[in-house]
C-alpha cells in the first residue's frame, strides 16, 4: 500500500514505458511537450511569494523550486536529443539537480523567468520533434550514471516528468485549498 508521502512524491506514479511505441504515441508525446509550459503557467497562477515557497512534500521542493527545476532539466533533455541526433552513441554526463535546486535563483527568482524559459525551450524543442522520422527516435545515448536510453523512451520520460511536477503543483494547491 502506497504511504502518503509517496502519494505526494509521485501524484501520477512513477514512469512505466510503453513496450510498443507507434508513430501515433510519438506524436501524441510532441503534444504533451508543447502543450506543458501553458499548464504549469495555469497551475501557477496567481500563487503567492509563501505559496511558492511551500514545499509540494515534507522534505521536498518547494513549488518554487519545482518550477525553476523543470527548465534546468528539459534543457538538458532537449541537448541529449540533439547530441544523439547528430553524434554516433554519444555519452552524456549528468548534472546534479539536487544542487541545482538549491541554487539562489531555484530558490528564490521568480517564476516568470522559468515559466518563459520552458515556454520557449518546447517550443524549439517541438519544432526540433517534428523534424524527426521515427527511425531517429532509435537514435541513443549512453549516460554516465544510466546508461543507454534512445530517444523514444525518453521523450516518454520527459513527457511523465513534466507531468510529474505539474502534478505537484496542482496537488498541493488542492491540499492548502489555495
Amino acid at each position: 500500500m502506497k504511504s502518503l508521502n509517496d502519494n505526494l512524491r509521485y501524484p501520477i506514479g512513477k514512469f512505466v514505458l510503453p513496450e510498443n511505441i507507434s508513430k501515433v504515441q510519438l506524436d501524441e508525446w510532441i503534444d504533451q511537450i508543447s502543450a506543458l509550459p501553458a499548464k504549469i503557467r495555469e497551475a501557477a497562477a496567481g500563487l503567492s511569494d509563501k505559496q511558492l515557497d511551500t514545499p509540494y512534500r515534507p522534505g521536498g521542493w518547494t513549488l518554487r523550486q519545482v518550477i525553476h527545476h523543470l527548465p534546468d532539466s528539459h534543457m538538458n533533455a532537449y541537448i541529449r536529443f540533439k547530441l544523439a541526433y547528430t553524434e554516433d552513441h554519444p555519452t552524456v554526463r549528468p548534472y546534479y539537480e539536487e544542487i541545482w535546486a538549491e541554487c539562489g535563483e531555484a530558490k528564490n527568482g521568480p517564476i516568470e523567468v522559468s515559466i518563459n524559459l520552458l515556454d520557449a525551450l518546447h517550443k524549439r524543442w517541438v519544432f526540433f520533434l517534428k523534424t524527426l522520422n521515427v527511425e531517429d527516435f532509435d537514435r541513443s545515448y549512453q549516460h554516465a550514471e544510466h546508461g543507454e536510453s534512445n530517444l523514444k523512451k525518453m521523450l516518454g520520460l520527459y513527457v511523465w516528468h513534466g507531468n510529474h511536477h505539474l502534478n505537484h503543483i496542482i496537488n498541493t494547491r488542492k491540499l492548502n485549498k489555495w
